[in-house]
């Protein structure tokens, strides 16, 4: 099987470096990450907040800005694959390093699972058959992460021209939104959008919107993961990462406060397709299936962004030794298949326990965890950008100070906001990796210790 996706990798035109991820490809991967498909149901559970929401978005935006600030700072000073792991490594070593990245790993591979079953149920609406015969939405989607999972063994740069593809597709139905709704503006005035009362203002809701909003902001760290493929990664990445978090957090604040204050508030709570609801009330026509059809492909085109991380995630792992060696093994071209593989094989396995019936709940409870382990990366990305300034490690400013700390404050507030349940069994998988890494350094010690004695004849 490896030599099969090396003998198709061999035939692509990246070059020996496995640079293939320029500047525009870049912020494709973290435009397309961020934008998945739950962006176009995510007006209908903020429905409720009315105004509040947008107060909502724009805390969340402020704190997607400040983690993005310091993931440029770090890239800019750290230009190493792993992104959170190798922060928090360096800051405050491989143990710690290693618990970040495994809370970190699973919290994307079992995101992929939940990106993956979503897409395939959008594409239900334009073909109903897939909802009608049970066997279909498991086949259907395992299929489609593996063909994923081919396109990114065949490199970076094949995934992120795919990448960036789909995110100029997904883009149309917002952008179309945004002309809409500027039009029925400019025609209507004020009396299409909700009343602005400043007494309807509270920071309980606003801190509830801007919990839900914050998921649809995942994935602002997506360049630094797959560094050693970027070229001129220390000028890159930081630009990136930056102009990538910005344009999809105005986005999402224009595209989604326009659905929030222009739809009646009860038929966009009760909205399976809200931006269908939109386009149809302002533009008529059916937009439910035209929709139904961008939010597969916005699903689909996050999906091969996230699967070329949690592949480079635990190759980067596996190069510093507490992963199998195995798993460190490239291709010609740089590209680590056997963690692909390997990391597709636990996703396929996330996605059967989806699939069962009896595990759905389960599998929702630990999508809520997978949450939670990304929201600690997050926070130990500020703190580690804390740490590495007070040993001088990293170039002190006082811009990086403030906005570290207000990442790492954003971050704790987050994981709050994501339930107690949630915050405690997160905290549980971050610390069970501690006990892993032992085993794993134990383990490979004793390999080696074994070999000596052979090599010395004792």
């Amino acid at each position: 099987m490896e030599q099969w996706f090396a003998t198709l990798k061999d035939n692509m035109t990246e070059p020996p470096s496995g640079r293939a991820l320029g500047f525009w490809i870049c912020t494709a991967l973290v435009v397309g990450n961020m934008i998945g498909s739950g962006v176009f149901l995510l007006p209908a559970s903020l429905a409720p907040y009315g105004w509040n929401a947008v107060f909502g978005w724009i805390l969340t935006i402020a704190g997607a800005f400040a983690l993005a600030f310091v993931y440029a700072r770090l890239a800019r000073a750290i230009p190493q694959e792993g992104g959170p792991y190798a922060y928090a490594q360096a800051a405050f070593g491989p143990m710690v390093g290693f618990a970040v990245a495994w809370s970190y790993w699973l919290s994307v591979v079992v995101g992929n699972g939940a990106i993956a079953t979503g897409s395939v149920s959008y594409l239900s609406v334009l073909f109903p058959v897939i909802g009608r015969v049970h066997s279909l939405p498991p086949v259907l989607t395992v299929g489609i992460i593996w063909s994923f999972t081919l396109v990114n063994c065949w490199g970076a740069g094949v995934a992120g021209r795919f990448q960036a593809i789909a995110t100029a597709i997904k883009l149309l139905p917002l952008g179309a939104v945004l002309v809409v709704a500027g039009i029925a503006l400019s025609h209507g005035g004020a009396k299409f959008v909700l009343p602005f009362h400043a007494s309807d203002i509270h920071f309980g809701p606003v801190s509830a919107a801007a919990t839900l909003t914050l998921w649809a902001l995942l994935g602002l760290e997506s360049a630094t993961v797959p560094a050693d493929k970027v070229s001129d990664p220390r000028r890159t990445i930081p630009r990136a990462t930056l102009i990538g978090t910005t344009f999809t957090g105005i986005l999402y604040l224009a595209v989604c406060s326009a659905v929030l204050l222009m739809l009646p508030a009860k038929q966009l709570a009760s909205s399976p397709a809200p931006f269908a609801d939109f386009l149809e009330r302002y533009w008529g026509g059916h937009a439910g299936s035209v929709l139904a059809a961008f939010a597969a492909i916005s699903g689909f085109g996050a999906l091969i962004g996230w699967v070329l991380l949690q592949g480079e995630l635990a190759y980067a792992i596996a190069v510093r030794g507490v992963f199998p060696n195995w798993l460190a093994t490239t291709s010609t071209n740089g590209t680590p298949v056997r963690a692909h593989l390997v990391s597709s094989g636990v996703l396929t396995l996330t996605v059967a326990t989806n699939f069962n019936r009896s595990m759905v709940d389960l599998f929702t409870f630990i999508l809520l965890l997978a949450t939670t382990g990304c929201l600690f990366a997050y926070l130990f990305t500020g703190l580690a950008a804390l740490r590495l300034q007070s040993r001088r490690a990293l170039e002190r400013s006082v811009a990086l100070t403030v906005l570290a700390i207000v990442s790492a404050v954003y971050s704790a507030w987050a994981i709050w906001g994501a339930g107690r349940e949630a915050a405690l069994w997160g905290l549980a998988t971050f610390l069970i990796a501690f006990p892993i890494y032992g085993a794993m350094v134990w383990g490979r010690r004793g390999v080696r210790g074994v070999a000596t004695q052979a090599a010395t004849g004792d």
